[in-house]
């Protein structure tokens, strides 16, 4: 079992720096109008969620908001108004989109998009809750150095393994629990799961299974892909009009710490029940218990 060195690349999503790309894959000249969107990424974090929303981007019936706007989670106190005025101008026959990891997690969330669009359309891209925790502190660590080890953080009691689960690195990974409060308020039918890891190996694949959900024509496909040997993650090609091809930022790969592989094992065992539960919830199986002894 291999824990030492792991690049944190795949996750991270497309890099945003080559504008003309962006200009040209996901342009749509400034008329039209602004309309509340028709669907949402709502997560999860460290799960695939820049990446899944790059590649929707290259689609011409798709407008989406670059940045995350969070306005069922901060703030949503300024109103309907301000979140249209956010999106981008579209015409008839786009949709309008945007993502916002957290919204997955925060219990009042639900309830306040289901007052905006009773018929929206929901993505969540999940990932093998044991690598997605271990990505998320990676991410904290490199802003909050001082913080404590992944080990330390993970266990109320690490004798006795009791985990604990109020860290918010292993709560977001018990699907479970946050898909309920989303049941609540939306049919399965109105949500659809992306595998984080499958986004990786087989991006064309899990795009097409995103357009059908979305009623987009299948125009992201194969060719829009290519798998870069060097970093182990495929990248967006460039169209013709453009310079270098979309891949991950310099800045966008951390290396994991080392985690004790008895650590990797107990947190397994913790979620194999949630990601159970889930499974059944959605008629979906991710097979992340078979994932243990290959963790990215």
């Amino acid at each position: 079992m291999v824990h030492t060195a792991i690049v944190d690349q795949q996750h991270q999503g497309f890099s945003t720096t080559d504008s003309v790309f962006r200009a040209s894959v996901n342009s749509t000249p400034e008329y039209g109008e602004k309309k509340l969107p028709q669907a949402i990424i709502i997560g999860v974090k460290k799960g695939g969620t820049r990446a899944l929303l790059e590649a929707l981007r290259v689609h011409p019936d798709v407008r989406a908001v670059g940045n995350e706007p969070h306005f069922f989670d901060r703030n949503y106190e300024k109103g309907l108004d301000w979140y249209r005025d956010l999106m981008p101008s579209t015409l008839d026959g786009q949709l309008t989109m945007e993502k916002t990891p957290s919204y997955f997690v925060t219990s009042h969330v639900p309830k306040r998009i289901y007052s905006m669009a009773k018929d929206i359309k929901l993505i969540i891209v999940v990932r093998n809750p044991v690598t997605r925790a271990i990505s998320d502190y990676t991410q904290t660590l490199s802003k909050k150095p001082e913080i404590a080890s992944f080990e330390v953080l993970a266990f109320k009691n690490r004798t006795l393994g009791l985990v604990d689960a109020s860290w918010s690195a292993l709560r977001i990974g018990i699907y479970a629990l946050h898909l309920e409060s989303w049941m609540h308020y939306f049919p399965l039918s109105q949500m659809h799961f992306v595998s984080g890891e499958r986004l990786i190996v087989d991006p064309a694949g899990e795009m097409a299974k995103v357009q059908d959900f979305l009623g987009l024509k299948r125009i992201i496909s194969d060719k829009h892909f290519y798998f870069n040997k060097t970093k182990g993650f495929p990248c967006l090609k460039k169209p013709e009009d453009s310079g270098a091809p979309r891949c991950l930022g310099k800045s966008k790969g951390r290396i994991h710490p080392r985690i004790d592989p008895d650590v990797i094992h107990r947190l397994h065992k913790f979620y194999k029940p949630f990601n159970m539960m889930f499974y059944q919830m959605i008629g979906q199986n991710f097979e992340w218990e078979t994932e243990e002894s290959s963790p990215d």
